[in-house]
């Protein structure tokens, strides 16, 4: 996989995985980069972890996985996953020519607890203000633990696209504000959407209906659209036209 112009190669001389907190963004990054090249098989031994058989059962694994290597600390699902550093690790699986096959789940929509919420408090402004992006090899005709780190990326929105971040953020949480829920679709935003996130589809959460009333509906989530994300991997890597 070429992410940089060039292929990433695995160092082979560490022994264990990173097991405290890195100190600085610049110590995070260096064992990021270490990693890079590296099939998940072998993360997974280095981190006595178990390869998941069935990737479509697995959403999530990839990213623990690389956590617990680097030293991620996060103690709520609502904080960076490196809170020292205010640095949040999302993985990108992409294609042979490197771009992203899917979205990028970002947090929870706050379904009830948005009164006087505003962009810069918001879950979302919290864990996109700076993100490490680390892309991996996401063909489904790849065996999972076959599957390699590309190069990592530390990377934080420019003025104008938290612009466009935030107006799509405030669109949204509009609609759940005024019992609107249920007509959100993933249709909207434009680099920002809302999409069912739940185990199943029994699954409920409560939310209001237009006259404020509360009513169960599914949870629902923040993801980045990829088109989104195969932008910022182009002005940071080499991916064909």
């Amino acid at each position: 996989m070429r992410l940089d112009g060039k292929q990433a190669g695995p160092p082979r001389g560490a022994a264990h995985p990173f097991p405290t907190p890195p100190r600085s963004e610049a110590e995070l990054l260096l064992r990021a980069e270490a990693i890079a090249g590296y099939a998940l098989a072998e993360l997974a031994a280095r981190g006595a972890a178990t390869v998941p058989a069935d990737p479509r059962r697995a959403k999530g694994w990839t990213g623990q996985l690389i956590e617990r290597i680097l030293g991620a600390s996060a103690a709520s699902r609502s904080e960076p996953d490196f809170p020292l550093l205010g640095v949040e690790l999302k993985t990108l699986p992409v294609s042979a020519d490197g771009r992203p096959t899917e979205s990028t789940y970002v947090c929870t929509v706050p379904l009830l607890e948005h009164h006087g919420l505003t962009w810069e408090r918001s879950c979302v402004y919290r864990k996109l203000k700076r993100v490490l992006w680390f892309p991996v090899e996401g063909a489904s005709r790849l065996p999972m633990g076959n599957r390699r780190l590309g190069f990592p990326l530390l990377w934080s929105p420019s003025t104008a696209e938290e612009k466009v971040l935030c107006r799509d953020w405030e669109e949204l949480m509009e609609m759940v504000a005024l019992g609107q829920v249920e007509s959100l679709t993933a249709h909207q935003g434009s680099y920002l959407q809302v999409r069912p996130k739940a185990a199943n589809a029994r699954a409920r959460r409560l939310g209001i209906d237009h006259s404020g009333a509360q009513i169960p509906t599914l949870p629902r989530g923040f993801y980045l659209r990829t088109r989104f994300t195969e932008a910022i991997l182009r002005r940071h890597f080499v991916l064909p036209k």
